[in-house]
């Protein structure tokens, strides 16, 4: 082996631990972000679920709300028909009288 070989046999040598190292690294990074990344899917996930119920409050609440609004409008309703009533008896009381 000459000279030349044994010299370009340690270039290559030196690339190629440098490639492992590199490689190394680029695994290592590529486990840190599958980490991250199922992190971000259970965030992901643990969000749409208070979404989902965060609506699911929301329509009940707004049911809630019409149903109150009925009731205080049947409530009206039936003093105003009371005092409705009330004037139809004066005016026959009147008539009669």
């Amino acid at each position: 082996m000459t000279e030349e070989d044994k010299r370009q046999l340690n270039i290559f040598e030196a690339r190629f631990r440098q490639l492992l190292y590199q490689y190394d690294l680029l695994k290592q990074q590529n486990e840190s972000l599958r980490r991250i990344l199922l992190q971000k899917e259970e965030e992901i996930k643990a969000l749409q679920t208070r979404c989902q119920q965060s609506e699911t409050d929301y329509a009940n609440l707004k049911a809630a709300r019409i149903i109150s609004i009925n009731d205080d409008e049947s409530h009206d309703t039936k003093q105003r028909l009371a005092k409705l009533v009330r004037e139809i008896d004066k005016c026959i009381a009147l008539l009669n009288g």
